[in-house]
């Protein structure tokens, strides 16, 4: 009986087992040929390839060239060293909001050489000045008009209503203090009106036997309006006592820079452009060691000098405490009291020259 032939199987096998064999030793050269961060090289160079390689392919989402910037000579702003990019998606940058602007436009009170109007007195009574003789629109109008004549060529005119906030008063009242407030919704109606006829506020304070920083911070609330400024008035700083219309009060150079300081600081955390911040005066003993008053970068630093009477008088007692290297100079115009009162003309022609003339 014949056996079935059977085909030989080695052949087929044997050419398997060296298929596998080339195919290992093909995976194990290039193995030893990959990078340690897993990139094959294409036989290109040796050394690591990194964004600057034009042969360099992130793995991932493709990245979005940003542009460097301009090279530039002028130093940052801001004073900080440029950040580099990370890598990430492009954060569109958003523009600082520019400085809220005084009325008339610009951020410095006294820009451009502009010339202050001011109507001086309270709400609610004409007994303490021509501002509080009318409605605060009517009394803008009046003060429209007497500031016009003092507007020269390049000179143009700011108007300011300076309102009394804090006043002194003959008696101790409930806190002991020889002063009040007038309510805060008259404080707001000369806000509103302020904002209305483009004119600054300013805040003037008779803190009685109070000093004048603790005084000014009740106000805090009206000063953040970027348009409302503060008046010390030392006449009516009363020391332990004494009692306010029988004696000229005084300040020492240590409480107005305090003040000072505080008000600045304020300006400045709240964004706001420069404040006026005024000194009255018409004795020299009314601020003691005026010398040692220091300049605030946020604050236009005014000295007031208030004397009444004939012009000779005035004048007089101008030069007398002026401080015209210190301070810009303001000058007080008195409608009852003065005599042959000054205009216009020769306001202008005081010399150290004023800046800043109220009407009282």
């Amino acid at each position: 009986m014949r056996q079935d032939h059977q085909p030989d199987q080695r052949g087929p096998i044997l050419f398997l087992v060296l298929l596998a064999m080339i195919a290992l030793l093909v995976v194990a050269w290039g193995a030893g040929q990959e990078e340690a961060d897993g990139a094959p090289t294409t036989g290109a160079p040796s050394e690591p390839l990194g964004p600057s390689s034009p042969l360099f392919r992130p793995t991932g989402p493709p990245m979005v060239e940003i542009a460097p910037p301009e090279p530039s000579s002028e130093p940052s702003s801001s004073g900080a060293e440029p950040v580099e990019s990370s890598g990430a998606e492009p954060v569109e940058e958003v523009a600082p909001e520019p400085p809220v602007e005084l009325p008339g436009g610009g951020t410095r009170i006294f820009a451009d050489n502009r010339f202050l109007v001011a109507y001086y007195g309270t709400g609610q009574t004409p007994a303490m000045g021509v501002l509080g003789e009318t409605d605060p629109d009517t009394m803008d109008r009046r003060l429209h008009r007497a500031a016009a004549p003092f507007r020269r060529p390049g000179q143009p005119v700011r108007h300011v209503y300076e309102l009394i906030v804090t006043i002194a008063d003959a008696s101790p009242g409930p806190d002991g203090d020889y002063s009040h407030d007038i309510p805060r919704s008259e404080v707001r109606r000369y806000i509103r009106a302020a904002h209305r006829n483009d004119a600054l506020l300013l805040l003037d304070i008779q803190p009685g036997r109070s000093g004048f920083l603790e005084t000014a911070q009740r106000w805090a609330w009206a000063l953040r309006d970027p348009w409302v400024g503060l008046a010390l008035d030392p006449e009516w700083r009363m020391r332990p006592h004494e009692v306010p219309g029988r004696t000229i009060g005084q300040v020492g150079a240590r409480e107005v820079n305090r003040t000072s300081a505080w008000l600045a600081r304020l300006t400045k955390d709240q964004g706001l452009p420069e404040k006026l911040f005024v000194l009255h005066q018409f004795r020299t003993d009314m601020i003691e060691d005026i010398d040692q008053i220091r300049q605030r970068a946020n604050l236009a630093m005014v000295q007031h000098v208030d004397g009444f009477g004939t012009r000779g008088q005035k004048l007089a007692t101008y030069h007398h405490v002026a401080r015209p290297r210190q301070f810009a100079m303001g000058f007080k115009l008195f409608y009852d009291e003065d005599v042959r009162r000054m205009g216009p003309r020769e306001v202008h022609a005081v010399r150290p020259k004023v800046r800043f003339v109220s009407f009282q």
